[in-house]
């Protein structure tokens, strides 16, 4: 009973940081308000969060990386592939070499080994801090692709080097080739298990729903159970279960494409997973900021431990790991650009455009550690095979925890100012444009109309619908026509889309004072209800 109260209480904690975001004057990132009324409910409350390391990490990390690879959009990933990997790959392993050296450098009493696994947990970035940051400082669309790409592929990376790293502390050595090869069979072995999960799982679903017909609320529970079974799968025959839950995801998005949704599902299934993704990420960021109570309150001690005159080195060591980090993080961003740049001279058809210095800047502070982060360094075993005690866990979980909070304030500040005057150039389209896409489904849903009306029984109802339905797509043609008839057009249907908004809420309005006085059954208020929300939301356009 007092696990599920605190996991009621951590959800509570979720929505009110939520309103509380919302109604502070000034705008301050999501995280940072989850992190703060964790502060509230571990010092206010005396609340404190048990955690069970094995439980914790497989409970967020496989929906949080499957849902990371289902929605990142595929034509950009696909189209930035190469900067992707190479912060994404590339720049993981220069983090845990670089950082390994300097943390085992900076403080002795940390082994190389155990250097190595806090370096390997802090190269992975949170797309999800940095969209809360960039609400009122938006960074350019593909830019936040790169970023979303890497963070799902360093996610992987990060958290494979973690586990190699937290091995070689175990054991106490370590082979680089040996490891490389166990990490090519991990990384391979997660790949094929996640597109094998995902499809084999498209294939059987596909199958039923053709037999007895789709039901969303069982498509949602599959797309939910999904990431756990490649996670697990993989996990079983000594893979990547990191890796396999990316691949799911990513693979599932092509599986959707397949076999097409009904629209309910699509729209359930994706509020269900908003929800989750705010959920997880929220709880995660709460359980921090409910833990530094008692990490603070641990600092003498670790400060003792590691023979430490003051607990104020520990800020300082905080201090300056943030500042390799995004150090590391320019040089390997300005070494890639140069790369590119080399290269594009040596092939005079390559035109290429430098970025200003600012835009790197922005890279580099984007950078923020988050969930995963703090997900995977709660992982650490408190005790080695011969008994002994993982050396320096408090420390290294303290440092963890330092440099997300440190990351999270540094972007929070860095990111607003350094893209307040920034100009960005607009992002290349893939295939056809919007007004090209929609002119064809336009043609298309006429034509399918022109056949429809020859094969049905004439009558007149028939021949009105279609001539009506005709016109309105014949309409939507026009709005694609250049000059002032097509402004005309455009005008005509904002005009007629607001004014239908209106007359949705006014019935709306209509039917909740007829159920309110009893002149509607609760069942028919509740089924008109949901056919004016889904007209409303087709009507409604996204902020």
């Amino acid at each position: 009973m007092h696990t599920v109260t605190i996991i009621l209480i951590l959800l509570l904690a979720v929505v009110a940081s939520a309103f509380v975001a919302r109604l502070l004057p000034i705008k301050v990132p999501l995280p940072l308000v989850q992190i703060a009324t964790g502060i509230v409910l571990s010092y206010g409350f005396g609340i404190s969060v048990p955690l069970d390391p094995e439980f914790f990490f497989l409970f967020f990390i496989p929906p949080l990386l499957f849902l990371d690879g289902w929605r990142i959009p595929k034509s950009a990933f696909f189209r930035d592939a190469r900067p992707i990997v190479t912060l994404a790959i590339g720049l993981v392993l220069f983090t845990v070499v670089g950082m390994g050296y300097f943390i085992h450098w900076m403080i002795p009493a940390i082994p190389l080994a155990a250097a190595f696994a806090l370096a390997a947990i802090l190269s992975p970035t949170d797309p999800v801090a940095v969209s809360a940051i960039a609400s009122q400082s938006p960074i350019p669309s593909r830019l936040m692709h790169i970023l979303e790409g890497e963070s799902l592929l360093n996610d992987a990376s990060g958290l494979v080097c973690f586990r190699f790293a937290v091995a070689a502390v175990i054991t106490g050595s370590f082979s680089l080739l040996d490891a490389s090869l166990e990490f090519l069979q991990a990384a391979g072995g997660g790949l094929l298990v996640g597109i094998a999960v995902a499809w084999l799982i498209g294939i059987l679903n596909r199958w039923l729903v053709a037999a007895v017909g789709e039901d969303p609320g069982t498509q949602i529970l599959i797309s939910l159970l999904v990431p756990f079974a490649a996670y697990l799968g993989a996990e079983h025959i000594g893979s990547s279960g990191i890796l396999a839950a990316a691949a799911a995801g990513i693979t599932m998005h092509y599986a959707d494409l397949v076999g097409r949704r009904l629209a309910a599902t699509r729209m359930q299934r994706r509020a269900v997973w908003d929800t989750i993704q705010m959920a997880l990420n929220g709880v995660i960021f709460v359980i921090l900021g409910a833990q530094l109570r008692a990490t603070v309150e641990g600092l003498p001690g670790i400060a003792i431990e590691m023979g430490l005159s003051t607990a104020w080195w520990l800020a300082f060591y905080v201090l300056a790991i943030t500042v390799v980090l995004a150090v590391l993080r320019f040089l390997w961003v300005w070494g890639s650009l140069k790369f590119t740049v080399f290269k594009g001279k040596r092939n005079e058809d390559e035109e290429i455009v430098k970025p200003p210095f600012k835009l790197l800047l922005v890279t580099a502070f984007a950078g923020v550690r988050g969930a995963i982060t703090l997900a995977g360094i709660l992982t650490l075993p408190f005790l080695l095979p011969n008994g002994a005690e993982f050396p320096a866990r408090d420390l290294l979980i303290f440092l963890a925890k330092g440099v997300i909070l440190l990351s999270l304030l540094t972007a929070s500040i860095a990111l607003p100012l350094l893209t307040s005057d920034l100009e960005f150039s607009p992002e290349p389209l893939v295939g056809a444009a919007e007004g090209q896409a929609r002119a064809a489904a336009a043609e298309a849903a006429i034509r399918r109309i022109e056949q429809l009306t020859q094969t049905m029984s004439a009558n007149d109802a028939y021949s009105e619908a279609a001539a009506r339905i005709t016109e309105l797509y014949q309409r939507r043609l026009d709005y694609g026509n250049e000059g002032d008839e097509a402004a005309r057009f455009q005008a005509q249907a904002e005009a007629e889309r607001s004014l239908r908004l209106e007359a949705i809420r006014a019935e709306r309005d209509e039917l909740f004072q007829m159920w309110l006085n009893d002149k509607l059954d609760d069942s028919v208020h509740q089924h008109l209800l949901r056919e004016l929300d889904l007209i409303e939301g087709a009507l409604s356009r996204a902020d």
